[in-house]
């Protein structure tokens, strides 16, 4: 049997992907979260091959008992303090991301871990220099602390691959959406009011840009890594690269929803909130081999799983 550690299991795509590796009864999962941002309504059910651990994995003897105990194939670091508005008022928790970064690491090595794999996320590259965002030439300039952190955690993976031969393989994340992500996020946040109809708030203008990636074709695109070892000591971005304004889709989900919310735009945001967003998923469709679902799509079987996170954060 294959043993796999979810960090963050109990979060939005920590547990998609737990859901999606447990119908392979040869995997033994095992998901961990303080849940200071998960919430256990989240964790798979039903599954004899599945384990729930609460821990902080910036507890380093707390890591090193449980990935002693159960020596992990593989593990997902995907803990994380996540959300724009809470990473920026709260940056020395932030900051704390790099003990659980460096716990996983030591601990994956004395315990023979066979590859980790590391959420990255697009904020690595900060306010965008050229397009689409390419994995190899697009520059990590930005200087928020979450961005920092997430860039340090590269830097990390490839230094203990270096120094120890540990492999990993690095996930950046762009906006990924779908049921049970929380409404703290645009998606869910647009959606929640809609179906009120409730007044739908946008920071500035609405005219900056982003890509949003259904759950789904992220956790495929990431199982069949797993299953096929590919990317092996490198990064991929993990996103969609069909852009839409932020207006855009406001309207759209309204549209959606056939709801009677209004607009309201706020001033925009001091810091956080780049212009555009686009990813190079060159190599991602590649890997994914089918078409990705797009955004309408999407947001459709979000409103049919009734799983849209009102209430859980």
């Amino acid at each position: 049997m294959r043993k796999i550690l979810i960090t963050g299991g109990a979060g939005f795509i920590g547990s998609s992907l737990a859901d999606k590796l447990l119908k392979n009864k040869e995997n033994f999962v095992v998901a961990v979260d303080d849940l200071s941002t998960g919430h256990k309504k989240k964790l798979p059910s039903g599954y004899d091959n599945f384990l729930f651990i609460k821990a902080d994995v910036n507890d380093r003897a707390v890591v090193s008992d449980i990935m002693t105990t159960y020596k992990f194939d593989y593990v997902f670091h995907y803990a994380a303090v996540v959300g724009v508005k809470r990473t920026l008022e709260n940056p020395l928790l932030v900051l704390r991301d790099i003990e659980g970064i460096k716990n996983i690491l030591e601990t994956s090595k004395n315990t023979k871990v066979k590859k980790v794999f590391y959420s990255s996320s697009s904020e690595v590259y900060g306010e965008p220099v050229e397009f689409p965002q390419n994995e190899e030439t697009t520059p990590l300039n930005s200087k928020l602390p979450y961005a920092v952190v997430k860039n340090l955690g590269e830097v990390f993976l490839k230094s203990y691959y270096r120094e120890y031969g540990l492999p990993y393989t690095i996930l950046r994340f762009f906006n990924t959406y779908g049921p049970k992500q929380s409404k703290n996020f645009v998606i869910s946040r647009f959606l929640c009011f809609a179906l009120k109809n409730q007044d739908i708030t946008i920071y500035g203008d609405g005219m900056q840009t982003r890509t949003f990636c259904y759950i789904d074709d992220n956790v495929d695109t990431t199982v069949r890594i797993l299953e096929n070892n590919l990317c092996e000591n490198s990064v991929i971005n993990i996103g969609n690269d069909n852009e839409i304004s932020i207006l855009e889709l406001a309207k759209l989900i309204i549209d959606i929803t056939g709801s009677r919310s209004k607009l309201v735009f706020l001033p925009p945001l001091k810091e956080g909130d780049m212009t555009r967003r686009y990813p190079d998923i060159t190599k991602m469709r590649k890997i994914l081999n089918r078409p990705l679902v797009s955004l309408e799509e999407g947001i459709k079987k979000i409103l049919e799983t009734g799983l849209l996170d009102m209430e859980l954060e």
